[in-house]
């Protein structure tokens, strides 16, 4: 418990791991992939892509930070290329055109509490923990506030589900928001101890991938190779979660995760997939409208969502070629 509770701490500033996968012949530049967290269960099927990818021929390396926004930053800067994260904010803010590519994942998540409280109603006021600033936690958080009229108070942040669950039980937190596999095993282990508070449905984006426009257009080769192969890797759990398991690289990031944790991946990719929260299509036109309206009212975007331009936010072309094949 100590060991984890110092990797929460350890969040703080941005992990600089970085992980070069060099390949022999000619090439474009390396691709730069900045995570919005450390290599967890969660980035598993993500990290098969990028073993798919670079079968065929793509060269990168990724850079772990500790939250959304850095990663965020990270892209705009310049100093990365593609990163994790919803950025509409950014996107709306910045002279940059950053476009999302490839939906990784749906906002499937549950306000799970203490038994302090029964309803969301009960946390007017009362501190949340979080995942990070501007995120998708921190949307859901906005959008609650919105339909049940409630104001939360403190908000804190701790990326990763599986890190608020270790604050929720260690009693750092009565109250935070984390993923549907967590939810289950919260529910599994302490039945008595935790309320999942009732929660209405969401399927816009969670975790996306996203990168500036000119950047794609001129490295169109690395990208559709990328996109094919998070098409080809979602696609493949849909019909047999299993597919993550077997194909992680016991060398590679995710392999040298606890062996409890990767012991529990089919379990993970078999929630998950159950319960929605992979688009096999990679999101797409679908997931670009739901955006639309979803950031709108979680105060990310400006306008009215009916009015919002999806091409303004995402480039479907490197999709598109991926689900022609």
């Amino acid at each position: 418990m100590k060991q984890i509770l110092k990797k929460i701490a350890g969040l703080a500033v941005a992990v600089p791991m970085a992980v070069g996968l060099m390949l022999s012949g000619a090439h474009a530049a390396t691709l730069k992939i900045a995570l919005a967290e450390t290599p967890s269960d969660e980035l598993a099927a993500f990290f098969v892509a990028l073993d798919r990818a670079k079968a065929n021929g793509l060269d990168y390396e990724w850079t772990a930070f500790s939250d959304e926004e850095l990663a965020i930053q990270a892209v705009l800067s310049g100093q990365m290329n593609i990163g994790f994260g919803t950025p509409y904010s950014a996107m709306q803010r910045s002279k940059a055109p950053i476009r999302i590519i490839f939906q990784l994942s749906k906002l499937k998540f549950f306000p799970v509490t203490s038994k302090k409280y029964s309803d969301l109603k009960d946390l007017d006021g009362q501190p949340i923990l979080l995942h990070s600033r501007g995120g998708g936690t921190d949307s859901i958080a906005n959008v609650i506030e919105d339909k049940i009229g409630i104001k939360f108070g403190d908000r804190s942040y701790v990326p990763g589900s599986s890190n608020r669950v270790v604050a929720l039980v260690s009693g750092q937190t009565d109250a935070t928001i984390i993923d549907l596999s967590n939810k289950n095993k919260v529910v599994k282990q302490f039945p008595d101890k935790f309320n999942v508070l009732p929660m209405f449905e969401v399927d816009s984006s969670d975790e996306a991938l996203f990168a500036n426009l000119d950047w794609i257009k001129e490295n169109e080769e690395q990208v559709n190779i990328l996109v094919k192969a998070l098409v080809g890797v979602w696609q493949d759990m849909q019909k047999d979660p299993t597919i993550i398991s077997k194909e992680t690289n016991p060398d590679g990031p995710i392999g040298q995760l606890p062996k409890e944790l990767l012991a529990e991946l089919d379990g993970f990719y078999t929630d998950a997939v159950a319960g929605g929260l992979y688009d096999p299509n990679g999101g797409g036109r679908k997931a670009a409208q739901a955006d639309m309206e979803w950031y709108s009212k979680a105060g990310q975007l400006d306008g009215d969502p009916s009015t919002l331009n999806i091409e303004d936010f995402w480039y479907l072309a490197p999709l598109d070629a991926a689900m022609k094949k």
